[in-house]
């Protein structure tokens, strides 16, 4: 039995901890944006002012009209698509601050709420738990049921749809055995990898060689190796040599490692490496957020005498009570098995307490009226929990020291 609120106090900073990626992920969209911007600007600046520079000095010396005025309209067209591209990016930027202020504001909120009985703490708390099926739905592969649901919840801000249909479209391609789709998410974020530990990119172009050498294509495969994997021979040293020892190695072969390189499972190995190098360069979580929720509302709740062999009439037959603790239940009682048990500072025990010769207590009052009622005979008790008969006179008066 879980022990009993000693306050209603809420402890907004508690509650936080498990909103951190609510702020860090459009920080990390809107820095990377910013990241874009600046190279797109800085290497198109250069070139304008070089081709700028070029076509001034030939236009003095006596070059052709003609030339010159193709010169620029060249530079005036690059120039033009610089700023569609920047309109398309600002408008980007636009809509990740919309997220970020909704989301702050959603957390300010909880900051204005003052007891855990307040009816504004359940509108709150149901926000969040909307907001963590939706990050359940979406790691999992169900956008559509994702996006339907924070559309019907009105939480389209809170949520990053987007983010997670994305991760998951490329996750599917690689078990579909193409790395296209992932080279180009590469390309895209390769200046944010640079803070990663992970080597997906070197991963990707050494499972395109292995595929050249499994359709027979040694030509290509040198070639490959020669352009992709030999510069980082220095990093991954290992893997270098033995994709070149590869070329002598038929696909067929049941030696290690060249087994396990050859091995389609690689494929779902290459899936979960992009997947983890995916939320670590978003600071998102590897797990989602409802199992965290789930597991330290769980372990909070638990007791020894959750997984006891009388733990309630649900699975004990001879049992005279029912539990209400949600971790007795069928739904949840396995699954609670293998968490740590909640951490009690205070014992609560009622104030005529007894204990029956099995070394169970109860409260004197409680435990004869119970007797009584399922009829049990004049002076004996039956232990409400294993359904055992005892004389009263065998009962003992406990004194807590």
């Amino acid at each position: 039995m879980a022990a009993e609120l000693t306050t209603t106090k809420l402890n907004a900073e508690s509650h936080l901890l498990l909103d951190q990626p609510l702020l860090r992920l459009p920080y990390e969209l809107s820095r990377k944006n910013f990241k874009t911007v600046q190279r797109s600007f800085e290497r198109e600046r250069d070139v304008v002012l070089t081709t700028l520079k070029i076509t001034a000095n030939v236009s003095l010396a006596g070059a052709d009209p003609s030339e010159c005025l193709k010169a620029l309209d060249h530079m005036i067209n690059r120039v033009k698509v610089l700023k569609r591209k920047m309109e398309a990016l600002h408008e980007e930027e636009q809509i990740l601050h919309q997220h970020s202020k909704r989301r702050i504001q959603h957390l300010q909120d909880l900051y204005t709420i003052p007891s855990l009985a307040d009816v504004k703490y359940d509108e709150w708390s149901r926000i969040r738990l909307n907001r963590l099926i939706v990050d359940y739905l979406l790691r999992g592969g169900y956008g559509e049921s994702a996006r339907a649901l924070a559309e019907d919840k009105g939480i389209e801000d809170l949520v990053d749809l987007d983010v997670f249909v994305q991760c998951h479209k490329i996750e599917k391609s690689l078990k579909n055995r193409s790395t296209a789709e992932c080279l180009a998410w590469c390309t895209e974020h390769k200046p944010m990898m640079k803070k990663t530990s992970q080597n997906l990119e070197f991963q990707l172009r050494l499972q395109q060689y292995i595929e050249l050498r499994r359709e027979g294509k040694s030509v290509e495969a040198v070639q490959h190796i020669q352009k992709y994997l030999a510069p980082h021979k220095d990093i991954h040293e290992t893997e270098v040599f033995r994709a070149m020892g590869m070329l002598a190695i038929p696909p067929d072969v049941q030696a290690e490692p060249y087994k396990a390189m050859y091995s389609p499972t690689r494929w779902d190995d290459l899936a979960a490496l992009f997947v983890k190098t995916h939320h670590e360069l978003f600071s998102l979580p590897p797990r989602p957020l409802l199992h965290i929720a789930l597991s330290a509302g769980l372990s909070a709740l638990k007791t020894p005498a959750c997984h006891s062999a009388y733990a309630s009439s649900s699975s004990n037959a001879s049992s005279s009570t029912t539990s209400v603790c949600p971790i007795c239940s069928p739904e949840l009682n396995e699954l609670s098995r293998n968490l740590p048990y909640a951490h009690h500072t205070k014992s609560y025990v009622e104030n005529d307490p007894v204990v029956l010769p099995n070394g169970r207590i109860y409260g004197r009052e409680r435990l004869l009226k119970m007797s009584e009622r399922v009829g049990i005979g004049e002076g004996q008790v039956k232990d409400p929990t294993t359904g055992e008969v005892f004389e009263e006179g065998k009962v003992r008066k406990v004194y807590i020291s």
